[in-house]
């Protein structure tokens, strides 16, 4: 146990809330993983292995938990909705699993060597996560930040891509538009991000393709009626594709991964 954990009340944006409430189960069936060679990157640039204490923010069902356990560092997993921290307990019952936010982690302060987030710091408020992380480190304190981002130079990808987007609203956050990167500019005590960029193509079958969208927080949160009208969508894409109307379909993912640490 990685100190004893401060329980604040905590706030999560509501798409984020309700729908990964919702689709915790279909989220770890549905969701990849992540490529060893991108855990080997970040676990060089933070320093992870036995003896060493890392935070793990909107750790979510533990796709990137479990492998940051590999490392052999101390993993605490902070997870604010209660689905998707039940489904890691599950997963992962030797990792300690706290309800908390990248604002408020409820950890104690200088508790951790670095903070992880996969696949989430684009939902966190950055400035407040940055103070947050800045109280749980200690002077040496490291951040990596990674997030699987499909490929949309790949024809179908880009047609799939749009049906998603048409049905997003500008009050959900992305990764892929960079404004996640405001919170560093010119934040004083952190050094310049570094990044590096993963092949990660994940094979899957047609029901694993179309639960990469229907499993996103904004879908998962609409009408039986509109979803189903997103998978006619979609299927539409999937059947005007060679390389989607086998059996097994490779979704070209490319991992990026980003890190940087205290002055």
């Amino acid at each position: 146990m990685i100190g004893g954990a401060r329980f604040d009340v905590v706030a999560i944006h509501h798409a984020a809330e309700t729908g990964y409430e919702l689709a915790a189960a279909d989220y770890e069936r549905v969701r990849p993983s992540y490529p060893t060679r991108a855990l080997a990157v970040l676990a060089d640039a933070l320093d992870l292995k036995a003896g060493a204490r890392v935070a793990d923010l909107g750790a979510g069902t533990g796709k990137f938990t479990r492998l940051l356990a590999l490392t052999g560092a101390q993993v605490v997993a902070v997870e604010p909705v209660p689905a998707m921290r039940e489904r890691l307990t599950e997963i992962l019952p030797q990792v300690q699993a706290v309800a908390g936010i990248a604002e408020a982690t409820g950890l104690p302060d200088a508790s951790v060597d670095a903070v992880v987030a996969a696949q989430a710091w684009h939902w966190f408020d950055g400035a407040a996560a940055l103070t947050e992380i800045e109280r749980v480190t200690g002077p040496d304190g490291r951040l990596g930040l990674v997030w699987n981002t499909l490929d949309t130079t790949v024809p179908w990808v880009a047609a799939y891509s749009r049906i998603y987007s048409a049905w997003r609203t500008d009050e959900l956050p992305v990764h892929t538009d960079g404004s996640w990167r405001t919170a560093f500019e010119g934040r004083r005590g952190w050094k310049a991000l570094n990044s590096a960029h993963v092949a990660n193509p994940y094979t899957t079958d047609r029901e694993g393709v179309l639960g990469q969208a229907l499993t996103s927080s904004r879908i998962s949160t609409l009408s039986v009626e509109a979803r189903e009208e997103i998978r006619r969508e979609l299927q539409s894409v999937l059947d005007r594709y060679p390389e989607t109307q086998g059996e097994r379909i490779e979704i070209p993912y490319v991992t990026d991964i980003y890190w940087t640490a205290k002055r």
